[in-house]
């Protein structure tokens, strides 16, 4: 075995002290990022990598960044080990990460795998049990190294080759990061994110969507999966939903996410949001969407004139007359 590892890099504060720790053993790294659908991260924060490529610009180690898509949706959809309070699979989705990077360890000729998983930290991924699961599932027993509670864990194969001194691991334990927090100050490490958990599958509104989602549109795209962070959904019929824009981003957002062949709603002669029409769209369909996207205008008119935009295709002038009561919009509501 050689001095070569593929660390799994979040950008948060574990991940970057378990590379420093490595660093400081002479390990030659090459950090990977995965990307998500559901991180966090918006697109003026630098989205989702963005504290990842950081840190390893800080460090001077090569980053490969991979894009968790429609591969990792059928781990959501179907996780082998369930979910945590929404729609998180969270040892599923370990998995998924490990295996990924078990792969790149024989293109990139590394002896090992390692993360800044912390025992006992997670509810769900990070108890002993759940540690040794995933180890078994992703293929890689004995070659996944976690710095920061090496101590507290059976010596991998790294270690008992001495490719990596077990003496200077870690034996952090537990959910309090304040150890953490000193070795981070010793460092001089002082940029870090907060160390709140970042997935929004644990979202109870996006898990609802998510459901939604699965079960009206088993063909979905990654496009639709961006459109359950945006907005206000409604589910108008099986094969028909409704995303109505809370501001004028969102607003924004929806048209230039809107698919071809879906129908934007659009007030015309009122200040009011954009609405999106996903599935199979008819002219009455179209006037009960009117009559939600004039619930959310601020006007009280006799008549609300809209447009109904086909996108890549015809424009049809129409008019609601009234508006759905907010208790009639939320007898339609997907999530909360």
């Amino acid at each position: 075995m050689n001095k070569k590892a593929i660390m799994l890099l979040s950008g948060g504060l574990d991940s970057t002290l378990a590379v420093r720790v490595l660093l400081d053993q002479g390990i030659e790294i090459t950090a990977v990022n995965f990307t998500s659908p559901f991180c966090q991260c918006s697109a003026r924060q630098g989205g989702c990598g963005r504290e990842a490529l950081r840190v390893a610009g800080e460090f001077g180690i090569p980053i490969e960044v991979i894009a968790k898509g429609l591969d990792y949706m059928k781990v959501v959809e179907h996780p082998k080990f369930g979910y945590g309070r929404g729609m998180n699979p969270c040892l599923d989705c370990r998995i998924f990460m490990l295996k990924k990077a078990g792969a790149l360890m024989g293109e990139l000729g590394a002896s090992f795998v390692a993360t800044g998983e912390v025992l006992g930290q997670r509810p769900m991924s990070q108890h002993r049990r759940a540690l040794e699961i995933i180890e078994k599932e992703s293929g890689l027993e004995g070659l996944i190294l976690r710095p920061l509670s090496a101590g507290n864990l059976k010596p991998t194969i790294a270690e008992r080759e001495g490719i990596v001194d077990r003496e200077r691991l870690l034996s952090i334990a537990g959910r309090s990061r304040k150890e953490q927090m000193r070795l981070a100050e010793g460092y001089g490490i002082r940029e870090y994110p907060c160390p709140a958990g970042g997935c929004l599958l644990t979202d109870t509104t996006v898990s609802a969507r998510l459901r939604d989602l699965f079960a009206h549109q088993p063909g979905y795209g990654l496009v639709d999966l961006q459109l359950l962070k945006i907005g206000r959904h409604f589910r108008l019929n099986a094969g028909l939903k409704l995303i109505v824009g809370r501001n004028e981003k969102e607003n924004e957002r929806i048209e230039s996410l809107a698919p071809a062949g879906s129908v934007l709603i659009s007030p015309s002669g009122f200040k009011g949001p954009t609405a999106l029409l996903a599935g199979t769209v008819s002219p009455e369909s179209e006037e009960e969407a009117g009559m939600i996207v004039a619930a959310f205008s601020r006007e009280r008119l006799e008549k609300y004139p809209l447009l109904g935009r086909l996108k890549g295709g015809r424009t049809r002038e129409f008019a609601v007359f009234g508006r759905y009561a907010r208790q009639e919009c939320d007898r339609l509501k997907i999530g909360f």
